[in-house]
């Protein structure tokens, strides 16, 4: 890391075998775990705490402080899992008083020109396409794909295994194992290419669609659905993770499409 073309505060903590490119800024309190490589003209500022073995690619801010006209200075931090890459001109925000971090899993792939906002808390194996954009307080389960380009309003949850489609505007909950496309921001399906490639059995998609249906093709509403759901339904960990998605969304999930609209 004897870069002299760098600027490494003496207060930051870099573990051994970081490399660390030219034109790079590294702010106070700031540690990087073993392994990671960053790039050239990358800017880590104060409350950084990357994991081991991450890439970060030319151009990245990380751990600015929030876009938020409320912060005050508080002492909050990002945390970045061990194997995650940033792809070039990704900007991540620390967090307020609210959670006091933001946080980007393990092995998450995030590509270039994305943001993800103070108070985000993103699980691991999360791929975020070009342009992708978290607004604050957002909580995003592990194996998320966003298409280039989707934005996420502030305050929502996205389940785990869930896939947005790209240019999409996400106003409302999207729950676990699902597809979400169209305008308004609407459930088209499960995401069962993904299902498929993270081992999950024919049997457990098919049990996945059953649930789907009947909360979005019975006319049920969604109490109502989470009711039969439950009464009905064989209890499994995919079918507990989606009703209790339902019961803790505070802004509502997103409707089934209606091909009127």
């Amino acid at each position: 890391m004897n870069q002299p073309l760098a600027y490494v505060h003496p207060g930051a903590k870099i573990a051994k075998n970081v490399v660390i490119e030219p034109f790079t800024t590294i702010h106070n309190n700031v540690v990087i775990g073993e392994g990671t490589w960053i790039g050239s003209n990358v800017t880590i500022m104060e409350g950084a705490r990357i994991g081991k073995n991450c890439n970060i690619f030319p151009g990245a801010v990380i751990s600015a402080i929030p876009q938020d006209l409320k912060f005050q200075d508080e002492d909050t931090t990002v945390e970045i899992g061990d194997g995650t890459t940033i792809r070039e001109f990704v900007t991540i925000n620390r967090g307020t008083k609210d959670r006091m971090k933001t946080v980007v899993g393990k092995n998450c792939w995030i590509m270039a020109y994305c943001h993800i906002a103070h108070d985000c808390i993103v699980g691991d194996n999360c791929v975020f396409s070009n342009n992708s954009t978290l607004a604050g307080h957002i909580t995003v389960g592990d194996h998320v794909v966003l298409a280039g380009m989707a934005a996420i309003q502030q305050f929502c949850m996205i389940g785990s295994h869930a896939f947005v489609t790209g240019g999409s505007l996400v106003r409302k909950d999207v729950p676990p194992y699902v597809k979400a496309g169209r305008e308004p921001l609407s459930y088209v399906g499960i995401n069962s290419i993904g299902l498929r490639r993270r081992g999950f059995t024919t049997e457990k998609i098919r049990e996945i669609q059953n649930i789907y249906r009947i909360l979005y093709q019975k006319n049920y509403n969604n109490s109502q659905a989470a009711d039969i759901i439950e009464a009905e339904m064989e209890a499994t960990p995919e079918r507990d993770e989606i009703l209790q998605f339902i019961k803790n969304s505070q802004r509502g999930i997103m409707k089934g499409y209606v091909s009127s609209i």
